[in-house]
């Protein structure tokens, strides 16, 4: 569906530009389904993006290049190692740093033109009308589900349009949540959040590292298209893309007449506790009421293996990851591999359980209890503690 420019006409006429921006926007300029009126609507427009990670990093990057006179950034995180691989607004000079900061002297660096308002936060019902209120679009950059049920609310309470990506290993998603443009919101889609821990994250799973920025980009096209009025924007549409079949294939998206947010009687008509809806609290409840399972820290498990004691140290991770980094002396056996593995073990032994961070390992030890295994322990922090405080030359992932 085409539709018209979201920037009212009003705001173009203090809309000016100096010979160097001219310069800077010509191959806009000469396009004639841009021309210095489209460039004008982009330099009047504000866009709210939220989070400054993978899909953040290509949507502020372009939008300001672009010549978006506003950008409103919202992350409360700082920039690790790990995130240099995709988040392409943050260097290696960068980590340790606020993500908000590297990306905003990177965006100065695109185009120093860019108005850029930093909230250095992380986007929830009690800030959230606050921080959308000054902004045309939102533009969701986030892997949560809590801040996408937020992001989506307040987008249809503020009638605005609400720019939505999701990625995952090798799969991405993008569509425009816009019910005030006729189309549906994210709970048309997805009513109920999926039970937590169910749908890993991009830390759990992991990413292609260049698929973020094809997804952004999409974003970032959709915004632009909607600030020009040109095209036909993802409303009532959503594109997934398979990088490894390099397939793009379009789905259909409908209004849901019952929708507790965007139909015509809606029965949530204000945010909500968002972190509550999706369980989030319950699950860490119903955790912390399971018996808690025996540990040792790493030190402990130094000073065992040290003293030559006699114990089974059991690696649950994946192959791939026992490829990355290992403790000398571990056993691997895949925490999936484990119900039909169990007779490699003896009842009798002393077993340590190790993962990553301690997560898996503590699943397997319950596991083993189930099946009558009595001497077992679980070591707090998994690798990822053994590398921080017992061998620095572990490589961290």
């Amino acid at each position: 569906m085409a539709i018209s420019s979201i920037i009212d006409n009003s705001r173009l006429e203090r809309i000016e530009f100096s010979n160097d921006e001219i310069a800077r926007y010509s191959r806009h300029l000469i396009m004639p389904e841009v021309t210095l009126e489209g460039q004008k609507r982009l330099k009047a427009a504000s866009i709210l993006c939220i989070g400054t990670g993978g899909l953040g990093s290509p949507i502020a990057l372009y939008l300001a290049a672009a010549g978006v006179g506003r950008l409103g950034l919202v992350d409360g995180d700082t920039v690790d190692f790990s995130n240099l691989q995709r988040q392409i607004l943050h260097g290696t000079k960068d980590v340790g740093r606020k993500k908000l900061n590297s990306a905003k002297d990177r965006i100065r660096e695109v185009n120093p033109n860019v108005q850029v308002d930093l909230y250095d936060t992380y986007f929830n019902a009690g800030n959230a009308a606050e921080i959308a209120a000054p902004y045309d679009i939102i533009i969701d950059g986030t892997d949560n589900f809590p801040t996408r049920y937020c992001s989506n609310d307040i987008a249809v309470f503020q009638k605005k349009p609400n720019i939505y990506g999701s990625i995952f290993r090798f799969d991405g998603q993008c569509t425009v949540f816009a019910p005030n443009l006729g189309g549906p919101c994210y709970r048309c889609m997805f009513p109920e959040p999926p039970p937590p821990g169910m749908v890993p994250s991009c830390a759990e799973g992991g990413v292609l590292g260049v698929l973020p920025g094809i997804i952004g980009v999409m974003q970032a096209i959709e915004a632009v298209k909607l600030i020009i009025g040109i095209g036909e924007p993802l409303i009532g549409r959503m594109i997934a893309f398979d990088a490894l079949k390099m397939k793009f294939r379009e789905f259909k998206l409908r209004k849901d007449p019952k929708c507790p947010v965007c139909s015509e009687n809606p029965t949530i008509t204000e945010l909500i506790d968002y972190d509550q809806f999706c369980g989030i609290p319950q699950a860490q409840a119903a955790e912390d009421a399971e018996p808690q399972v025996p540990t040792v820290t790493v030190q402990d498990l130094k000073a065992k293996l040290d003293r030559g004691d006699k114990f089974v140290l059991l690696d649950v991770r994946e192959p791939f990851e026992w490829e990355i980094c290992r403790i000398p002396g571990a056993t691997l056996i895949p925490l999936g591999q484990l119900p039909s593995r169990m007779s490699e073990l003896d009842s009798a032994d002393e077993i340590l359980l190790q993962c990553k961070s301690g997560a898996r390992s503590a699943r397997a030890l319950r596991m083993l209890q189930e099946a009558g295994f009595g001497k077992l322990a679980n070591v707090e922090g998994g690798i990822l503690a053994w590398a921080d405080k017992i061998d620095p030359s572990v490589p961290k992932y």
